[in-house]
């Protein structure tokens, strides 16, 4: 009762396997900040063309390093496309850096070097940093709209106020950011969860099951063990809703759900893939240890009762491999899982609430040397 007609074609790729995902999104961060940096350095290149705009002298040197010291940045994030959050701290306190070094370079900071600038390393700070250090970036951003106006006003008092006037602006962009960033991630985890979880029973769903197969396969070959699969199908569960109604089978599921939840070990993978067929993914020793965990789930269904007294039965097909060297993972558990799924029809014609094993993997044909095949 397994859909024959799955590719593993959907497994691949950052999507299968957690640790990729969350890769491929530093290296997105480190492109986008040496993208900033890059186009930074751009702009800020430009008062160099015009005359009268940074000092001459010893000025001119200081305002070209502090650009090229920003394509410099931006060189290494391309190099090395991964950014943690220490760097991306670093990063900001560099941009102020620069936009103070920008503002005592310029004849006239207030017109062509505005503490607005400091948008840039104040907007990666709300977006990428903790709330402990965008605290921390928010007092530097006092000092640094303190030091880039300091040249440009004479009087304490009105000094005092354009800081607090560019100051109080900068930090309430940088909290909105921050704050719109936290909504984002909730939603994104909530969608995430949402996408993992058959919202009928609340177990984890082929999707999940899918993103925790690499993680199986690490551990099954860091362990020398194997990995078993065991797919349940309630039996005479169309009857159960002929007779009773959806709404009593949708109560039988989640029950039978609940009773299982108990019973696999917390390194198991449970997922409901559709109907009333649902899959067990976990490490074993040997055939003796996945029949008796089977036994156990065959057991737990059997004695699960709704409120109104409606029960179920269960047949269970196990198959068992042992990790092996290129093979891809998400393509070998569905190999596993349908090896799985003949063994429940056998347990089926047997008379069903039972448990039956897949026979062995045969040897491939004409590999003499090759290992002989697990044992289920």
């Amino acid at each position: 009762m397994i859909d024959r007609r799955r590719t593993g074609t959907d497994t691949h790729g950052r999507w299968g396997d957690a640790e990729p995902g969350r890769v491929l999104e530093r290296h997105v961060a480190a492109l986008l900040l040496a993208a900033l940096l890059v186009v930074g350095a751009a702009l800020g290149v430009l008062n160099l063309l015009l005359d009268g705009v940074v000092r001459p002298g010893t000025s001119r040197w200081v305002y070209g390093t502090a650009m090229v010291s920003l394509v410099a940045l931006a060189a290494v994030l391309v190099v090395r496309p991964r950014v943690s959050r220490a760097q991306v701290a670093a990063l900001v306190l560099a941009g102020d850096l620069v936009s103070v070094v920008v503002a005592l370079t310029i004849e006239d900071p207030i017109r062509f070097a505005p503490p607005l600038v400091l948008l840039f390393p104040a907007f990666v700070a709300a977006w990428f940093l903790g709330p402990g250090v965008l605290a921390v970036h928010l007092l530097v951003t006092v000092l640094a709209c303190a030091a880039g106006l300091w040249p440009s006003i004479d009087s304490p008092g009105a000094l005092a106020v354009q800081v607090v006037v560019n100051a109080g602006v900068l930090g309430a962009a940088s909290c909105g950011v921050f704050v719109l960033r936290r909504r984002v991630e909730r939603l994104l985890r909530a969608t995430r969860a949402l996408s993992h979880q058959d919202p009928l029973t609340g177990l984890p769903n082929r999707r999940h099951l899918v993103d925790q197969v690499p993680r199986v396969w690490r551990q099954a070959r860091r362990d020398g063990a194997r990995v078993a699969a065991m797919v349940l199908d309630l039996d005479h569960f169309k009857q159960l809703n002929d007779a009773h109604g959806h709404a009593a089978g949708d109560a039988v599921l989640r029950a039978v759900a609940g009773s299982l939840s108990a019973t696999v070990r917390p390194t198991d993978v449970l997922a409901r893939i559709g109907g009333e067929e649902l899959v067990v993914l976990g490490l074993v020793s040997d055939t003796d240890e996945a029949g008796r965990l089977a036994e156990r789930l065959r057991a737990a269904v059997a004695g699960t009762r709704t409120p109104t007294g409606h029960a179920v039965t269960a047949s269970i097909g196990i198959a068992l491999t042992r990790p092996e060297d290129g093979e891809t993972p998400a393509e070998a558990v569905w190999r596993l899982v349908d090896r799985a799924d003949g063994a429940m029809y056998q347990a089926k014609q047997a008379g069903r609430d039972r448990v039956s094993a897949a026979l062995p993997r045969p040897r491939p044909a004409g590999d003499v040397g090759a290992r002989a095949a697990d044992p289920v």
